[in-house]
């Protein structure tokens, strides 16, 4: 594991602000984009070091499918704050397109811009299908995919003279995540020698060993020196443990609505969960949500500390599904406050 930040405080390394967009009940893609950026500008102000936007499809609650357009949008809205994707799916793309695309946001908003990379499709099976038409890959390939996007950016790491060029793109210093729920891209990135963010607001089981191997497997390279980890825990703060609890029911719907495969828009907080799923659900429930962070800032605090030293992480990203928006600015500004942003 690494010792980086093992004896570090929270207030010592960046926190970031991981966004789905999400489209509550009653609501369109229009609202959850303005909402978006009403974060992003108001995280911005309160510390926040980095904002990912993450790429699904065919998802009723999520609206950040044309993620590269959704990044521009908050881009343009913020000035400070980096951007980027947590991540891009890239064997979804054609690699080029993704060069293109990034480049294309890194002229605009130079010195800003991170591509955060996944293997994932995003999404179910049949969508995954009609999104690689024609592309004849899939998550197997994602080596050969990142390699050939690197090299987009960086002609020099190819073999001979580079027959396609990314414009823009070639020559630009974007910096490459690579993202992970497993020991795939924690091996991959250690091998490579680039930085690592492991989804741990889905699979926290996996979290320790995933980073472990990331840490004992990483190779120096051009890009970093050490490794840095970075990890995503899902929050939600308010002013009572009574209310943080009562809104965290929107994240527990949402996932117990996937977990049946009946997705839907995020919905409205309700008193009591229990009343909503069976024995079984229950058991998946907890196993997913056991490590969610959810009470006062307080509580809050110390959680993420513990989290912190778990992990040894070197960054850390907060992902906070809340129905109503300024219950989630709420959320956000207080884990700001106890952590010391502003």
């Amino acid at each position: 594991m690494s010792t980086n930040h093992r004896n570090k405080q929270i207030e010592e390394i960046p926190l970031s602000v991981l966004d789905l967009a999400p489209i509550v009940e009653g609501a369109e893609a229009k609202d959850a984009f303005s909402n978006s950026l009403s974060l992003a500008q108001n995280t911005e102000k309160w510390g926040y070091h980095r904002y990912w936007l993450a790429e699904h499809h065919n998802m009723p609650g999520i609206a950040s499918a044309a993620t590269s357009i959704l990044i521009g949008h908050v881009a343009q809205g913020t000035s400070t704050i980096r951007v980027g994707s947590g991540g891009i799916m890239l064997p979804n793309h054609a690699p080029l397109v993704i060069a293109e695309q990034f480049g294309t946001l890194e002229s605009l908003f130079p010195g800003r811009v991170d591509l955060g990379l996944g293997r994932a499709p995003g999404t179910d099976q049949r969508t995954a299908s009609a999104l690689r038409r024609g592309l004849g890959s899939g998550g197997d390939d994602f080596p050969n995919q990142l390699e050939e996007l690197r090299t987009y950016f960086n002609p020099d790491l190819a073999n001979g003279v580079l027959p396609v060029h990314a414009v823009p793109g070639e020559g630009l210093d974007i910096p490459i995540w690579l993202l992970g729920s497993s020991g795939f891209s924690a091996r991959l990135a250690a091998k490579e020698g680039l930085p690592f963010a492991f989804a741990s607001h889905f699979s926290p089981e996996n979290t320790i060993p995933a980073l472990n191997l990331y840490n004992d497997l990483f190779e120096p390279s051009d890009v970093r020196k050490e490794p840095y980890a970075m990890v995503v825990a899902n929050v939600v703060a308010a002013d009572t443990q009574e209310e943080a609890e009562f809104l965290s029911t929107s994240m527990e719907q949402q996932f117990l609505n996937l977990i049946r495969n009946t997705p839907t828009k995020l919905l409205p907080p309700v008193k009591n969960m229990d009343e909503l799923s069976t024995d079984y659900e229950k058991v998946i429930l907890k196993k997913q949500f056991g490590s969610a962070i959810v009470g006062t800032g307080e509580v809050v605090k110390e959680k993420l500390q513990q989290f912190l030293e778990e992990t040894g992480a070197s960054e850390m990203m907060i992902h906070s599904q809340i129905f109503d928006h300024q219950a989630r600015l709420r959320s956000f500004e207080i884990v700001a406050d106890v952590t010391e942003r502003k």
